[in-house]
This record gives structure tokens, C-alpha cells and sequence, in this order.
């Protein structure tokens, strides 16, 4: 009994994981890619986390900051190592595709990005670096900076939601209404053909048209550098 007794109190008690900023930050993203953007807020938080709302304030004092955290855990996993180091055309494609590819699994998160930078360091720091790469590779500012504008419309847009989900897979809504979408009760069947293959097309479509744009811009540098 003695023993037991010993035992008992060298065996330490089992404790709360630590509230830490990222596993706050994790469950946010849990919550709205589950439920959407309205369902976060702290009394939801402190519920899924079993802390008391009060405690959340010790790491973020506003919802705003903990959104800001949720978007900039996403940007810190966009990868930059082609831009600087690819010629331009091929790293802006690879970029884009990656900045995609993080956002398309996190739609409900996808408005907060679209709004821009503001104050986070890892969006701050994806813009920087392809501002930089673009000026580096002979961009006047002007144009990187609406070249990085038009690339975030690209990727948000086509990451916010799928087009081909958006049409039921009802042929008679369409059948005598609307006679030019016979086949887009089909287009669900083919959702990642579709929407892989549009964004592909317009990112596509934009790098030919930029490449040309650079060509007619060289030798209005060329001649200003003289």
C-alpha cells in the first residue's frame, strides 16, 4: 500500500497541451474550412480548443489578427525559389501554380487573401519577392506591379470556387430554357478537367500575352538606357 501511495504521487498528472498561437491558428483553418468564414469566433475557438475565450486574448487581441494568422500560415507555404532564379515567363507559371495550389484546398479562406497584404509578413514577403524577380528581369515598376495584381485575380479567382460544380447535374433544367447549356450537367463529372484546365488556359493566355508586351517594351528601354 506504501508503495502504491509512492508511486501515486511521482507519476505526474497528465496536462492541458499548451495554447500556443499555431494551434490556434490550426484550429481557425479547421473551423472555416469546415463551416465557412462566419462560423469562426472566439467563444467557437475556445470551445474546440477547451480553454476559456479570455485565454486566446494572451496570443491574439482581435478575430482581425487571428484571420491575419490564418492567411499568412497559407502564404509562409508558397513556394519563391524559382522567381530570381527562372527566367521570368517560367517562374511566374510555376509560382502562380503553386500559389493555386495552396489556396484551392482552403476556398473559405480565399476572401481574406483577395483583400490583400495589409500588414502580414509572409503575404508582404510573396509580394516583395515577385515584384522583385519581375523588376530584376527588365519589368518597368509600373507594369510588375499590375502584373502581380492581375496574377492575384487569377489565382483567387479561380482558387474562391469551382465553375464546374456551380451547374446541377440536371439535364432537364437546361433542355428547353437554356438550349446553348445542353451539356453542362456533364460538366460536374468533369470538375478537375474543367477547372485545372481554364486556369491553365488563362494562365496560359496571360504569360504569351506578357511575353509579347516585354518584347515591345525592350527597345523603349533600350533606347531611354542610350
Amino acid at each position: 500500500m506504501v508503495l502504491a501511495l509512492e508511486v501515486a504521487r511521482t507519476v505526474p498528472r497528465p496536462r492541458r497541451p499548451l495554447l500556443t498561437r499555431e494551434r490556434i491558428i490550426e484550429c481557425a483553418i479547421e473551423i472555416i474550412d469546415a463551416d465557412g468564414l462566419d462560423a469562426l469566433s472566439t467563444r467557437r475557438l475556445a470551445s474546440e480548443l477547451n480553454v476559456q475565450a479570455p485565454s486566446l486574448y494572451n496570443h491574439f487581441t482581435t478575430k482581425e489578427e487571428i484571420l491575419d494568422g490564418v492567411a499568412d500560415t497559407l502564404f509562409e507555404q508558397v513556394d519563391l525559389s524559382m522567381l530570381g532564379r527562372d527566367p521570368w515567363p517560367a517562374a511566374l507559371r510555376e509560382w502562380a501554380r503553386g500559389y493555386r495550389r495552396v489556396l484551392v484546398n482552403h476556398p473559405n479562406i480565399v476572401p481574406i487573401v483577395a483583400r490583400g497584404p495589409g500588414r502580414r509578413p509572409a503575404q508582404l514577403r510573396v509580394n516583395d519577392a515577385v515584384y522583385g524577380a519581375l523588376v530584376d528581369a527588365g519589368w518597368p515598376p509600373a507594369y510588375a506591379t499590375r502584373i502581380g495584381a492581375l496574377m492575384r485575380y487569377l489565382v483567387t479567382g479561380s482558387a474562391l470556387g469551382s465553375f464546374a460544380l456551380g451547374f446541377p447535374d440536371d439535364p432537364s433544367l437546361y433542355r428547353e430554357s437554356y438550349p446553348n447549356l445542353g451539356e453542362a450537367h456533364r460538366l460536374r463529372k468533369h470538375q478537375a478537367e474543367v477547372d485545372e484546365g481554364a486556369f491553365e488556359l488563362g494562365l496560359s493566355t496571360i504569360i504569351a500575352g506578357l511575353e509579347k508586351t516585354f518584347a515591345e517594351l525592350r527597345p523603349a528601354s533600350s533606347g531611354k538606357a542610350r
